[in-house]
């Protein structure tokens, strides 16, 4: 048991191969990239905006479509309906999103520079809790929007909660929810280092089992 626990250790502590510090250091740019694309786009049509309305979210701020004017009139029709305005002091995820980003950024680097196992499950652990948490926050801000209505508006809806994925019939509008760029980029980093990590896991793995078996042929 003893010289397993050791094994363990001493894998952990084990420095990365060189193809895993290349590609850590490479999945540095698409993580860099998703400060510029948007995360998520939410669209509304009807038939009175057979064109559509459309804002995009990024990890910083929140753009509408046509020039930035469909947030206003977006926030003009969520007044109807009693909804809460749609303006960056209510999006404060918005404020620790991007130094969240950056700390992974510093993670990464650090690990491909002079990172051994360990620093790379802990990257893993990291990024996982990042990635979960922000998407379960905006999930709960959705959740939130729509279930905080209003009673004195003047159009009266039974509380709901936009589309997350897909579509979704509101009122007389059809609004639709789809990821973008952003977060295909940032999938690219997640897949990224849970793939090195597995790499280096298998690898040790069959390292610990040819030791264990030349101990045993010796013995």
């Amino acid at each position: 048991m003893k010289d397993s626990l050791a094994r363990f250790y001493d894998f952990l502590d084990r420095p990365l191969f060189l193809g895993g510090r290349l590609v850590l250091a490479a999945l540095v740019i698409p993580l860099v990239l998703v400060f510029t694309q948007p995360l998520w786009r939410i669209s509304m049509k009807a038939p009175q905006y057979p064109k559509g309305l459309s804002m995009d979210i990024y990890t910083h701020k929140v753009e509408g479509g046509h020039g930035g004017k469909d947030v206003k009139e977006i926030n003009t029709l969520n007044h109807y309906i009693g909804m809460k305005t749609i303006d960056r002091a209510e999006l404060k995820d918005l404020d620790w999103i991007p130094f969240a980003l950056g700390l992974l950024v510093i993670l990464t680097l650090r690990c491909a520079a002079i990172g051994n196992v360990r620093a790379l499950i802990d990257l893993v652990i990291v990024t996982g809790y990042i990635s979960t948490f922000a998407f379960g926050r905006f999930i709960y801000k959705l959740y939130v929007y729509g279930h905080t209505l209003d009673p004195d508006a003047p159009i009266t809806l039974k509380p709901f909660t936009p589309a997350i994925f897909g579509s979704k019939k509101v009122a007389n509008f059809e609004t639709t929810s789809w990821p973008q760029l952003g977060s295909v980029l940032m999938g690219v980093f997640v897949l990224g280092v849970i793939a090195i990590t597995a790499w280096h896991l298998i690898a040790g793995r069959r390292a610990a089992v040819r030791a264990a078996t030349a101990t045993t042929a010796v013995s």
